[in-house]
């Protein structure tokens, strides 16, 4: 970890900025569970179940790092970055999110905590390995930057999010900057790009991010104009006959 490289800053922008993206639900999740404890023991809540939720996402990420390895996964998490990107710009459900039970008790609040952002951090988990290009000291300087950002700044984040839609476009063409380069770089195809086609290096980056981008404003005009003819069909039958 060379606090003097910019590779290293570049990458850990790129961490922080995945993991403000892509935390909101997390913050959620934290909020929900903590919000009938004593307001003497809410902010132990947070603190000991975000601590503990770090410390499950480091240990998930070094698995990640280690697996993407392997021959073809970076390709399998390559498209699911970009699958995850495209549906960051789209529609939220309106049925059924965030299902998590309140808890009357320290214990309970920080294992609710810990247990459903394991269960929620997948998008995060395949982000970060990607930007991480396998140094875990800066998959942990990234997240322990980008925590207390979530945790605290979560109502800001969201605030501007809603007032700068632009921000979630950034986020979503980052994935999928990221997944472009983690699709040249897998074992199988890292020698023959470097031999036969260095342009991809820049190229496909930046593709994948329009990309995801284009699919998802597509994808989602689509569902919007969808939501808007059921409703009119449902107004064109409540109507009196």
């Amino acid at each position: 970890m060379d606090f003097s490289d910019p590779q290293f800053w570049v990458a850990a922008l790129q961490i922080i900025a995945i993991d403000i993206v892509l935390g909101g639900d997390n913050a959620v999740v934290i909020a929900l569970a903590c919000r009938r404890l004593p307001e003497k023991q809410r902010n132990l809540g947070i603190f000991w179940g975000v601590f503990g939720a770090i410390a499950i996402r480091v240990g998930l990420v070094f698995f990640a790092l280690n697996l993407l390895t392997l021959p073809f996964l970076k390709l399998v998490g390559a498209l699911l970055l970009l699958w995850i990107g495209i549906k960051l710009l789209l529609p939220e459900s309106t049925g059924g999110a965030h299902e998590i039970d309140a808890n009357t008790t320290l214990l309970g609040a920080i294992k609710t905590i810990i247990i459903a952002d394991t269960v929620m951090s997948l998008d995060n988990v395949i982000g970060i390995a990607g930007a991480a290009r396998g140094d875990l000291m800066l998959v942990i300087f990234g997240l322990l930057v980008s925590v207390p950002i979530i945790v605290w700044g979560s109502k800001l984040v969201m605030k501007l999010m809603n007032r700068f839609p632009v921000t979630i476009f950034v986020g979503a063409g980052l994935l999928g900057w990221i997944a472009g380069d983690m699709a040249i770089t897998d074992t199988v195809t890292k020698e023959w790009v470097n031999a036969h086609a260095a342009f991809l290096h820049w190229f496909m980056p930046v593709f994948t991010a329009l990309v995801v981008i284009a699919s998802g404003k597509w994808l989602a005009a689509k569902a919007q104009k969808n939501t808007t003819a059921l409703v009119d069909l449902t107004d064109d039958t409540n109507k009196p006959t």
